[in-house]
């Protein structure tokens, strides 16, 4: 009778280890979108790490799946540490937010680009709300 709640244990503690390697292969995604990003954006990643922040649950196109917020610091010129975000669904980038040059070299905002103080979002896709709209 006891082989029951030995197996229940197993199957618990094979469910828990197989959670933790899927989630350690998603940061280490992560990881390499980050990287690619800022290459792509002439940054610097700082620790060469990313680290979860947060786990939601989204609604596009009818379907609803987990989506996953990846914290990390960059460095526009070497000498400051700014933070970054990505968000990833499954293997794909949703969303990324970094830091821009043009808030931090004074001399080259127009009237149309926002202040030094504020956040600045480079879009990577639109997000979609509940009615398909973009907005």
């Amino acid at each position: 009778m006891s082989e029951l709640p030995d197996l229940i244990l197993l199957l618990v503690l094979l469910a828990i280890i197989g959670t933790w390697l899927k989630l350690s292969r998603a940061r280490e995604q992560a990881a390499e979108e980050a990287r690619q990003q800022c290459r792509q954006h002439g940054l610097q990643l700082l620790d060469e790490s990313v680290g979860l922040r947060s786990v939601r649950l989204r609604r596009a196109s009818g379907r609803v799946f987990w989506e996953r917020c990846y914290a990390f610091e960059v460095s526009i010129d070497g000498d400051d540490r700014e933070p970054g975000r990505l968000w990833m669904s499954g293997h794909i980038l949703t969303g990324l937010s970094l830091p821009t040059i043009q808030s931090h070299l004074p001399g080259l905002l127009t009237e149309h680009e926002p202040p030094s103080g504020e956040s600045n979002v480079i879009p990577l896709q639109p997000r979609l709300r509940r009615d398909s709209r973009l907005h």
